[in-house]
């Protein structure tokens, strides 16, 4: 596969005042001084180009706390085989990969860019419908936009994404800004996605020649399998949870992380889960459930105000607010302006808003070291790639209180900190950023299992992760 045809796709739309802010970041002073202004600028691209593109592997997390990690690739091969017995061509299994240093994940290589031609029928699905197609999803009636009048369940189609954002529902034909995904055949007529009650649920064009493959996992061993992105697993990994511990998820939905810190810590001790939206607290506790995690407790809670105010309070209760130094463990996974997050074409943020996090994340921040008990851990991480939200909050956290102190992480897959922030370099050595960017460029077309795991590692959403000691 050469450099030229994995850039199938546009680069990510952005608003301009958002593309130069980033490209601001990836050409900052530090920067400049260590890349030179041609590297800096490739690098820079190269992001702009990898964030319309999907991972090179799908990461599945495994409950190895139920079942062995050999019974769950054993069901999941089962059901691969079957998978490719009901599709058409020539299709052969996904292999599946262990990774060495993460003991409850399995891999599978995305099979792409392929070779598809266009049909002559089109859809057009929304942009989130899009992205979730481009990861192995069949289209859904609730993100098809557009379709052919006499569109027919039984009907072979082709299925695109507004890049844009600018068709109508219920729209015959569209001839705006629109990114090819691969070719399906409906499994409802048109008159069923668009009728007059509403949107209605359910698969309303089953994929079958996808631009990139990979295995559909909708209610697929629900409780035997965690669909998650690499460096959210990471995650749970470094911050170490132990058996008998209690630790709190400060913004938890839908419960990823949160179910992975219960399972690691074998079902043993408490994990207290805070989400202020009420509508997604349900989703934490239904994984929780599925995963047969019951030292799981889930909060419709505003974790800004969970520090209590009322010093008669138990330390050890379960219900926020919280005493001061009430957690061995706290992981603010904080809420971020979500530029790392893959694939994805557009995204319409002005920059008032992508600038808006870093305040709120601040606030977090500094409640969850009042939460955290001396000699205990806080790992802060973010789905972003800008430096206000990763490396210049590490910087802030550091000179804000001085009771905190860089640790190293372990497994450390991703690149260091980046520069740019005045940290020093063995500061930034203890940092890890996920950086899709770097590992963007050709590949064979046979790689050797060693080069999947590499590429497994590094062509991930982009991501950061901090941790800290409170001393």
């Amino acid at each position: 596969m050469s450099l030229k045809n994995r850039n199938i796709f546009p680069q990510i739309a952005l608003r301009p005042e958002v593309e130069e802010y980033l490209h601001n970041v990836y050409t900052n002073e530090e920067l400049l001084a260590d890349l030179g202004k041609d590297e800096a600028e490739r690098v820079f691209q190269s992001l702009l180009s990898c964030l319309s593109h999907p991972p090179s592997h799908t990461c599945l997390r495994a409950s190895t706390h139920i079942h062995s990690l050999q019974d769950i690739q054993q069901r999941l091969e089962q059901h691969l085989t079957q998978q490719v017995s009901g599709c058409h061509g020539d299709s052969i299994p996904t292999p599946i990969l262990h990774h060495p240093l993460l003991p409850d994940v399995l891999l599978l290589p995305v099979s792409g860019p392929r070779d598809v031609g266009v049909l002559k029928s089109e859809v057009i699905v929304g942009a989130q419908c899009g992205s979730a197609v481009l990861r192995g999803a069949h289209v859904f009636a609730p993100g098809v936009l557009s379709a052919p009048k006499f569109m027919r369940a039984g009907d072979a189609v082709s299925v695109f994404s507004d890049v844009e954002g600018k068709c109508t529902r219920g729209a015959k034909e569209f001839q705006g800004k629109k990114v090819f995904l691969g070719n399906g055949v409906c499994t409802m007529d048109r008159s069923d996605i668009f009728c007059a009650e509403g949107p209605i649920r359910g698969v309303a064009v089953r994929m079958v020649d996808a631009l990139y493959q990979s295995p559909s996992f909708d209610g697929v061993l629900p409780n035997k399998l965690f669909l998650q992105n690499l460096p959210s697993v990471v995650v749970g990994h470094v911050l170490g949870p132990r058996p008998g511990e209690r630790i709190l998820d400060m913004c938890a939905a839908p419960g990823g992380k949160t179910t992975h810190i219960a399972a690691l810590m074998r079902n043993k001790g408490r994990v207290v889960a805070l989400e202020k939206i009420k509508s997604k607290v349900g989703k934490i506790i239904q994984n929780a459930q599925l995963l047969q995690l019951d030292c799981i407790k889930a909060y419709c809670y505003n974790s800004i105000q969970a520090v209590s105010s009322d010093p008669t309070q138990q330390c050890d209760t379960d219900v926020p607010p919280f005493q001061e130094e009430s957690f061995d463990r706290i992981l603010l996974d904080a809420p971020c302006s979500g530029l790392g997050q893959r694939p994805n074409m557009a995204i319409n943020w002005s920059l008032k808003e992508v600038c808006s996090y870093s305040p709120l994340q601040r606030k977090l921040f500094t409640t969850a070291v009042h939460l955290l008990k001396k000699g205990g851990v806080l790992v802060y991480s973010t789905c972003t790639v800008t430096l206000a939200e990763n490396e210049e909050q590490v910087a802030w956290a550091l000179k804000t209180f001085p009771c905190l102190t860089l640790e190293p992480q372990e497994p450390h897959l991703g690149s260091p900190g980046m520069l740019g922030a005045a940290l020093s370099h063995d500061q930034r050595q203890l940092l890890q950023r996920f950086r899709p960017e770097l590992a963007w460029g050709g590949a064979s077309d046979e790689p050797s299992p060693e080069k999947l795991l590499l590429k497994a590692s590094t062509d991930t959403i982009g991501f950061f992760i901090a941790k800290f000691s409170k001393r």
